[in-house]
Formats: structure tokens, sequence, C-alpha cells
């Protein structure tokens, strides 16, 4: 019952990350189902099946709020559903004990890339510019691939194409992280059905689905709310950190002597709080900035 309620407040704190950030759910929820010593097909699998549930309430939920590029849902979701499926039939096909560690290298890798990303290269849009949408050229590829890497590593959907959604002129925040989230849906289904045809229905634990499931729903519309309101900058750092030491404890077992794992872990605390206040300097310097630059404008 414990373990139930623990999976609950995981698929919560999940959902919440990855409503307000467009990244977050799986990476999360799966890291920390491999620290259970749980088999990687397995984690993936409960996890991707929960989110048929969680992104579909989370879809229904910004689409509510104003926060999704239908035509970019569109051009995502086939390559997106094509690359999961195969990616959750390859990992189902992998010893277990042989490809957590190195599950948990991607899912490590993807942390250091959010905690970066957010802390140096997060630049907020703006609201009023023509959105330049996906071309076939672009959105093929990148579902293929953000499709393959969220089934095998349990997540990666949303670190992937959040950040190229951003990258397109006149995307706002908001409008990347509901669409992302909305697409997600489809990658969901497609990836439990490879996950079930090549694990069957019985090596799943439907109760730690349910579990993260009730979590996830609870957790979906507050998310799509709170994205127009949180600074998305500040949960960025904080998840990427958060996904890092995680998963840093599957790759300390595995290669590192054990008498070195508190160097380890006091080093990367120390950045990852450095990083915190670094993000909360820079974002109350920027206030500051643009509350002079109104200043100026009003007196003149």
């Amino acid at each position: 019952m414990k373990k139930l309620i623990v999976l609950a407040f995981i698929g919560f704190l999940a959902q919440l990350i990855d409503g307000s950030l467009g990244m977050g759910y799986g990476v999360s929820s799966t890291s920390l189902l491999l620290t259970f010593g749980i088999a990687p097909a397995v984690a993936s699998a409960s996890v991707h099946l929960s989110e048929v549930v969680t992104t579909a309430v989370s879809g229904a939920s910004h689409i509510k709020f104003g926060n999704v590029d239908k035509n970019m849902v569109y051009r995502l979701i086939i390559p997106g559903s094509v690359g999961a499926f195969v990616g959750a039939c390859f990992l189902s096909n992998l010893p277990a004990e042989l490809a957590k560690p190195y599950i948990a290298i991607f899912l490590f890798g993807l942390g250091v890339y959010v905690l970066f990303r957010f802390l140096f290269i997060f630049k907020p849009s703006k609201e009023n510019e023509t959105v330049n949408p996906l071309t076939a050229k672009q959105s093929i590829p990148l579902g293929l691939f953000a499709g393959f890497c969220d089934a095998t590593g349990g997540g990666g959907w949303g670190p992937i194409a959040t950040p190229v959604l951003l990258s397109k002129k006149g995307m706002t925040a908001r409008k990347a992280v509901g669409t992302v989230d909305t697409s997600e849906f489809a990658i969901a289904f497609f990836g439990s059905l490879g996950f079930i045809l090549s694990l069957g229905w019985e090596a799943v634990n439907w109760l730690w689905v349910a579990a993260l499931i009730i979590g996830g729903v609870v957790a979906a519309p507050i998310a799509a709310w709170l994205v127009r309101m949180l600074p998305a900058q500040l949960m960025g750092v904080l998840v990427g950190g958060f996904i890092i030491l995680i998963n840093l404890r599957t790759l300390l077992a595995a290669w590192i002597p054990i008498e070195a794992h508190i160097y380890i872990y006091t080093g990367i605390v120390i950045i990852w709080l450095s990083g915190i206040l670094f993000t909360i300097n820079k974002m109350s310097t920027a206030r500051k900035d643009d509350h002079i630059e109104q200043q100026q404008q009003n007196v003149s």
C-alpha cells in the first residue's frame, strides 16, 4: 500500500512537471521506477501505459486553456508514433540487467541537457509573432527520433521535441508545452502497444500503472493552468537536477567504487544548488531590467 501511495505521488509530481515544462513525466517516473529495481522495459511500459490516460487529460486541459498549436500536433503524431512503437519493441528484447545502466546513462544525459538548457539558453518567447510551422523534413525525423528515445528511455519526447518547437519563431513557451503534451498521447499509445505485443499483458503490474494514472490525472489540469503562471526557467533547472540525481544512483552502483559515491553526490548537489541560485538571480535581474525599461518608456 505504501508503494502505491509513493507511485501515485510520483505520478502527480511527474505530471505537474511535464504539464508545466513540456517534459519530465517519462524521465522522472522511469528513473524512480528503476530505483525500485524494476526492469527497464517493464518500467517504461508502466509509464507509457499510464501516460495514455494522463496525456489525454493533459491534452484536453491544454486545449481548453488555448495552449495548443493543432497544426504542429498533426505533423508530429505519425512519425512520433512509429518511432515509439519501434523503440518499445527494441527495448523489450534487451536483457534487463544489461539495459538498465545504459538507459540510466541516457536519462542522466537528458537531465544534463535539461539543466544546461534552462540555465543558459532559455529565452522567453513573444506571443505576438507569427509562428513558422514545422516542415515535413523537420517533423518526420524529429518525430521518429523523439518517439524512439521516449520508448527506449522511458522519456525523451518532451526534452527533444519541446526545445525544437521553442526554436520556431513566434512559438511561445506555453504553446510549445501544450503542443508537445497533446501530441504525446499518440506516442504513449503506440509505445504501449509495442510493449504489450513484445512483453505480454502479464509483464505489467497494473496496480502500479493505476497509481501513476491517479496521480497524473489529478496533476494534469493543475499543470495546464500553472504553465500560464509559473516561471518555466526555474522549474526546468529543478527538474534537470532532479533527473540527474535519481539516475546517478544507478550509474554509481554499476561502475564507481562505493567509497567515492558521497563525494560525487556532494559535488552534483553543490552544482545543482548553485544553478538554482544563479537562475533566481538571473530572473530577478531580468525583472528589474524590464521594470526600468518600462519606466523609461512611460517617461518618454
